[in-house]
């Protein structure tokens, strides 16, 4: 599993397997969910994931999402 927040967007990414992705159901307004083509969770996209998560949980995911950008350099 894979975790990358974009800050410009403020969209949190879980990428809970890698594929193609078949469908996509949204959940709320900002909640939606990816699924493969065997009907599995790929992945979460959390929209105004500032507004949405606790500022704790946050944090965690933009160090993960910069730890991630710096060792790709």
């Amino acid at each position: 599993m894979k975790v990358r927040y974009d800050s410009e967007a403020d969209i949190l990414y879980i990428f809970v397997k890698e594929g193609n992705i078949k469908d996509t159901i949204e959940v709320s307004d900002d909640l939606f969910v990816e699924y493969d083509e065997d009907d599995h969770i790929a992945g979460i996209e959390l929209w105004q994931a500032r507004k949405n998560l606790l500022p704790e949980l946050m944090s965690y995911a933009e160090l993960a999402t910069k730890a991630a950008v710096d060792v790709k350099k």
